[in-house]
C-alpha cells in the first residue's frame, strides 16, 4: 500500500462520492476509481458499497479507514520530527489530556517551555485516559496527562502534585441542588451517569459501597460536555470530576466522604523522541520538581 493511495482512500471515504473526491485531489475520476479498485485487489477485500450517486464503507472499509488515519498521522508526525536541522529547537510535540483541572498546569507548562523555544509547536488531543494511551502506543501522541486510576506499567511518567476532586453535577432543580456535599446514600436515590472507563467505574462503585448494587445507571460517557446535557434534561446526575468551568442549569456538589484522583504525565518507555520531545520531557521533570518544592 502506498501512502498516496491511502490518502486517496481517506478522501473518498470522507466525501462518499468519487467525483467530488477526485476534484479535491486534483486527479481524474477514472484515475481515482482505478486506484481504489487496485487497493481492493491488493487487500483482497471490498472496501466500498457503490450506488449511482454515493459510495459508503463496508465493514472492512471502516477498519482500513481507522488504520489509514493512524498511518497517515504517524507519517506526517515523523516527517515533522525530522525537520529540525537548525540551530534552534524546532518541531511539533503532540500531547493528550483529559478534561481536568490539571489541564491548567499543562497549559502553563507548555507556555513556559514555548517562551524558551518559540519555534516548537504543540498539538493537543482531548480525550479520556484509555484512548490517549492507545494513541501513545501507536506513536500518534508523544505523551499524555492522565487521571488515575490508570495502568501506567509500560510508561515512563512524572506525577503531578495536583488532585482532582469528584462530585455530582446535578440539575439546579434537583432535590440535591441545595446541598454543600452529597453522600453515597443520597446520590443512590437518583439515576446516575458514570464514566465509560471500567477502572473509574470500579473506583466510584467502591465509593458508593453498600449502595452500589442498587444504583440506577442510565448512561455513561467519556467526556463531560455531552453527558452534562443529559443532566440538564433530568436524565440523571453525572458523577464527574470538578472542572474550571460551569454549565448553565447545573450545579457541582462535592462527594462526602471526599474522593480525589491524582494525575500523571506519561510517555512510552521505548519511544524515540525528537530533540524537541526530549527537551520537553526534561523541562517537564524540572518544572514539576520546582512546583513540589514550592507547595
Amino acid at each position: 500500500m502506498e501512502l498516496r493511495v491511502l490518502k486517496y482512500f481517506l478522501m473518498t471515504a470522507r466525501e462518499e462520492n468519487i467525483t467530488h473526491a477526485a476534484e479535491l485531489l486534483h486527479i481524474t475520476q477514472p484515475t481515482l476509481s482505478r486506484q481504489l479498485i487496485q487497493l481492493e485487489e491488493e487487500l483482497g477485500v471490498k472496501l466500498f458499497q457503490r450506488s449511482k450517486h454515493r459510495i459508503i464503507l463496508t465493514e472492512d472499509g471502516m477498519l482500513l479507514r481507522r488504520r489509514a488515519e493512524e498511518i497517515v498521522a504517524l507519517t506526517e508526525k515523523t516527517m515533522e520530527d525530522m525537520q529540525h536541522k537548525t540551530s534552534q529547537l524546532t518541531g511539533k510535540i503532540s500531547i493528550g489530556s483529559g478534561e481536568l483541572k490539571s489541564s491548567r498546569f499543562l497549559a502553563e507548562l507548555i507556555a513556559s517551555f514555548h517562551s524558551e523555544h518559540p519555534e516548537v509547536q504543540f498539538e493537543i488531543y482531548s480525550g479520556q485516559s484509555d484512548n490517549i494511551k492507545e494513541r501513545i502506543d501507536h506513536g500518534i501522541l508523544d505523551m499524555g496527562l492522565l487521571v488515575e486510576p490508570v495502568d501506567i506499567s509500560k510508561y515512563n511518567f512524572v506525577r503531578t502534585p495536583f488532585k482532582e476532586r469528584w462530585g455530582a453535577l446535578v440539575n439546579e432543580n434537583s432535590e440535591l441542588a441545595g446541598k454543600e456535599e452529597v453522600t453515597p446514600e443520597e446520590l443512590s436515590c437518583f439515576p446516575v451517569i458514570l464514566s465509560q472507563r471500567e477502572m473509574v467505574q470500579n473506583e466510584l462503585l467502591n465509593w458508593f459501597g453498600e449502595y452500589a448494587d442498587g444504583l440506577q445507571r442510565v448512561a455513561s460517557g467519556n467526556l463531560l460536555y455531552n453527558i452534562a446535557e443529559l443532566a440538564k434534561c433530568h436524565l440523571g446526575n453525572v458523577v464527574t470530576l470538578e472542572l474550571n468551568c460551569s454549565y448553565d442549569g447545573l450545579r457541582f456538589i462535592p462527594l462526602r466522604p471526599a474522593l480525589e484522583s491524582g494525575t500523571v504525565l506519561v510517555w512510552k518507555k521505548t519511544q524515540v523522541f525528537s530533540p524537541a520531545g526530549n527537551a520537553f520531557i526534561s523541562y517537564a521533570r524540572q518544572y514539576l520538581e520546582n512546583l513540589r518544592d514550592n507547595v
